[in-house]
């Protein structure tokens, strides 16, 4: 019972939503996450951290980036589920459909980028 309290209140807010909308079109860095949803560094890292937490993603290390993606393979019982729920709630959000058109003009910047675009 924990572990779906946990997964619903995951999923009880409207930025942790986004965020999973553009981690299921691909992988992110946090500062790509910042730029698709025009959102702060400490807001991106604390909802990414949120839905880690909870189960809904993994990370992945690649030098000096921090990479997250939904855990497709790792998903287990009903948290695939969810996943879909998500996915089917957000289309034909303008939201979401705006979200992904800038996660298309994200970039990694080099490190401590999300530094530089908190500026």
């Amino acid at each position: 019972m924990r572990e779906l309290v946990k997964a619903m209140k995951a999923l009880s807010d409207e930025t942790r939503l986004r965020i999973l909308n553009v981690l299921l079109e691909r992988e992110c860095c946090v500062c790509e996450v910042m730029q698709a949803l025009d959102i702060s560094q400490t807001r991106a890292s604390r909802n990414l951290s949120v839905l880690y937490d909870a189960g809904f993603l993994k990370l992945r290390k690649d030098g000096l980036w921090s990479l997250y993606s939904v855990d497709s393979e790792g998903l287990k019982g009903y948290f695939p589920d969810l996943v879909e729920a998500v996915r089917k709630g957000l289309e034909g959000s303008e939201v979401a459909v705006l979200d992904r058109e800038r996660l298309r003009r994200a970039e990694r910047v080099g490190p401590g980028c999300a530094a530089r675009l908190a500026r």
